[in-house]
């Protein structure tokens, strides 16, 4: 069946001009190529929608239980028209963003909530994983978007510079005893240190420090978030790093403190990776444009 979306406009434009010509002229059609299109249809369908009359076309008792269905469809290719603009410039669609718990707290949940204003049709979703996890998602196209530390970097996909962050000593004032100043790498290599377990920036971080002294990290005590650190800490099992904004975010009691780290060794830097494909394209390039605003 010819349906096509001028026939559909058509229709509708009939029955409410009441006219054939008045319609045509409406929808910027020839009369006669009008008149053809409602012949053909009532052909098609085996029922007459309009009456002939002196001065227009009335719509029939066929064409009053018909035009229901048409109505319908009109609506439905207005909904598709603007899905597909939606889509087409990226207003619309889903992205999955993988990124440590570190950049969640600190950078993404704040800028995903600034996406969500601009773009609401737009589906975020985040997978929280390590660095080495988070490039293994992108490389594999399981997620679209990877933000993970760049010195922990191993693929071979443009990167974009991304956000900053230091780490801190974190400690439980009952079991260790720190300055005010900042505490070198030298200060700490023969302290029991609680870290995140392998694939994590934190650990690569720690691991290089200690090879600078030549050195290899005991690593005798891994864990697999920044919390259960914490519950390490608290207890006076080691001390741990984390960067200070993360250590705000649980609220820490006035027995738990930090001190700065002297050295290059606790700085991070991180980078935005995206991998085409899944997600639709310009889409995709509004969710990138907008986490790197800030960078």
């Amino acid at each position: 069946m010819k349906f096509d979306t001028t026939t559909v406009r058509l229709i509708l434009a009939i029955a409410e001009e009441g006219s054939i010509s008045r319609a045509a002229d409406k929808l910027n059609l020839a009369v006669a190529a009008a008149s053809r299109r409602v012949s053909d249809l009532e052909e098609q369908l085996g029922a007459k929608l309009f009456q002939r009359v002196p001065h227009g076309a009335e719509i029939t008792e066929s064409g009053a239980k018909l035009i229901e269905y048409v109505r319908q469809i009109d609506n439905l290719i207005d909904r598709m028209e603007g899905d597909a603009q939606a889509l087409n410039h990226g207003l619309e669609g889903r992205i999955i963003i993988g990124a440590p718990k570190a950049v969640v707290i600190q950078f993404l949940a704040r800028e995903i909530a600034g996406i969500q204003r601009k773009y609401p049709r737009i589906a975020l979703k985040i997978v929280e994983e390590n660095s080495k996890i988070v490039q293994q998602l992108l490389r594999d196209k399981v997620i679209d978007v990877g933000i993970y530390e760049k010195k922990s970097g191993f693929l071979d996909l443009d990167k974009c510079a991304y956000r900053e962050d230091r780490l801190v000593l974190v400690y439980s004032r009952a079991h260790f005893e720190f300055g005010n100043g900042p505490v070198g790498i030298d200060d700490v290599l023969d302290l029991p240190i609680v870290s995140l377990g392998k694939g994590s920036a934190v650990l690569s971080a720690v691991e290089r420090a200690y090879r600078s002294r030549g050195r290899l990290f005991p690593d005798n005590l891994t864990v697999n978030g920044f919390d259960t650190m914490l519950a390490m800490v608290r207890h006076g099992l080691g001390v741990g790093f984390m960067p200070p904004d993360v250590l705000q975010s649980f609220h820490p009691e006035a027995s738990l403190a930090s001190v700065e780290l002297d050295g290059d060794w606790s700085r991070r830097s991180y980078v935005l990776s995206c991998v085409e494909g899944h997600a639709q394209e310009q889409t995709l390039r509004n969710v990138v444009a907008e986490l790197l605003a800030g960078a």
